[in-house]
């Protein structure tokens, strides 16, 4: 009986794979039943370990392919999804991919089609073992192990809990990482060795096996501690990024709490020592201007640019704080004369505010750039420079009096509040500030100008929301 009669009278197929993250055999395999025409749903793909199915009595011979079956078609980006999909944990994934492949067979165009159940699932899959792969990549940490015997040397190891089938995967980046270290990493499904010339597999360990600290750590956690940014704290993205189940395996984690809690206190601290750098404060626009042009407090200002003064009427009720100069500013001298200025320009005159009537300038004074051949590209500006430039912002509040200052950007409103805030969460709010003014944050217009299609058009719309409600106020507050 050939194979496709087995097929007709309603043969099942069960295929055992070898190991639970060989695509190369699943491949083979799967390329030898579609040729067959064997549908997906007469095979069950049993992984070691796995209990098989309602079918797993079925025919455990693979068919043979006949001599004039077409070749099987799959596309680049199926091969390249199947090849990290089949590293997922998920036991299904075996018969999702074979039911694409064999879908494929009649739309070779079926990977296009971002609503198709079975293509979003891949993608998903897909997704989820990169992750992973990055949490390895980023929380394995060695620990020394001391050994009796001098001719092994230092000898490594860590301990990590992968969410999927990523060990040997992996092992390569370690390898090349680590290529003059003997090393270790052990985890629930499996363990690799590597002794700076062979890389071997051992059996699953378990936490116990491997090393709980050693001397270099309690270094590591003071070079951490000394690099914790406070004014660049965001916890729910640091969650996100770090999740509290790897903080087990880090040293540097009991940290965490405490650095979390001192955060505020650190960042005033920062702004502080900011502003006692400088002497007594200027008292007149033009004062702060000849300031600005020899100030080298920061290391922007001891590039290859030039100062930019905030520009407008003295006694404006509307201030309007950027983030920086651009180039073309840089070298015209005035604020918001590029790109984002003439976009600026335009929204402001669709809801009604005269750009002439408000003073304009940025929370740093000085271009912040990296010089790429004859271009300037420019570089965002860091908390400590942002911080020891509030003392300009100060000085133009405190001579202009506005009675709202709208920040154009994260930069901006750090200048005004001495800390960073979400745009998201405060947009379109006033934010009482100490000498009886109001802040109003929103975008700067170079975010848009980033954008494309419909995103920048959604931008656009909420940039206008905020502007527009900024001149109803100003109204309010004549």
């Amino acid at each position: 009986m050939t194979a496709l009669q087995h097929v007709k009278l309603g043969t099942y197929y069960v295929v055992h794979l070898p190991e639970a993250d060989d695509f190369d055999f699943w491949r083979e395999r799967a390329r030898a039943l579609v040729q067959c025409d064997v549908p997906p749903d007469r095979i069950a793909w049993v992984e070691p370990g796995g209990s098989g199915d309602l079918f797993a009595h079925g025919e455990r011979r693979m068919p043979v392919p006949p001599m004039d079956a077409k070749p099987v078609r799959a596309n680049r980006r199926f091969v390249s999804l199947a090849k990290n999909t089949i590293l997922h944990s998920d036991p299904e994934r075996f018969a999702l991919l074979y039911r694409l492949l064999w879908r494929l067979q009649s739309n070779p165009r079926m990977m296009e089609d971002k609503a198709d159940l079975d293509v979003r699932r891949v993608e998903e899959l897909d997704k989820n073992v990169r992750r992973d792969s990055h949490k390895m990549h980023a929380f394995v940490r060695f620990r020394l192990v001391e050994s009796e015997d001098e001719e092994v040397g230092e000898h490594y190891v860590a301990w990590f809990e992968p969410e999927h089938h990523i060990l040997r995967a992996n092992a390569g980046f370690f390898m090349r990482r680590f290529s003059n270290m003997r090393w270790s990493i052990l985890t629930p499904r499996g363990s690799l060795h590597w002794d700076t010339e062979t890389m071997s597999e051992g059996p699953p360990a378990e936490r116990h096996d491997a090393p709980g600290g050693d001397p270099m750590e309690d270094l590591w956690r003071t070079y951490y501690a000394s690099i914790f940014n406070p004014a660049r704290l965001k916890i729910g993205a640091m969650l996100k990024e770090m999740p509290k189940k790897y903080w087990k395996n880090m040293p540097e984690a009991a940290l965490i709490p405490d650095l979390i809690a001192g955060a505020q206190g650190r960042e005033a601290k920062m702004v502080e020592k900011g502003a006692l750098e400088f002497e007594e404060r200027p008292d007149t626009l033009e004062a702060i201007d000849k300031a600005i042009h020899g100030c080298r407090k920061c290391p922007i200002g001891q590039l290859d640019n030039h100062a930019v003064m905030g520009e407008g009427p003295q006694d404006a009720s509307l201030m309007i704080v950027g983030e920086q100069p651009g180039d073309q500013e840089d070298q015209i001298g005035r604020p918001f004369v590029g790109p984002a200025g003439q976009l600026l320009d335009a929204h402001l005159e669709k809801v009604g505010i005269d750009r002439r009537a408000a003073y304009v300038t940025n929370a740093v004074k000085h271009f912040k750039y990296v010089q790429r051949g004859k271009r300037r590209l420019h570089q965002n500006p860091g908390a400590k420079e942002i911080d020891t430039c509030r003392w300009w912002i100060e000085s133009e509040r405190e001579i202009v009096k506005p009675k709202l200052v709208l920040a154009m950007g994260a930069s901006a409103a750090r200048s005004v509040l001495g800390k960073t805030v979400s745009i998201t969460k405060v947009r379109g709010a006033p934010i009482a500030l100490e000498d009886g003014s109001e802040l109003w944050v929103t975008a700067h217009p170079s975010y848009l100008l980033r954008l494309e299609g419909p995103a920048r058009e959604e931008q656009a719309r909420l940039f206008d929301a905020d502007l527009a409600a900024v001149r109803q106020r100003l109204e309010e507050l004549a």
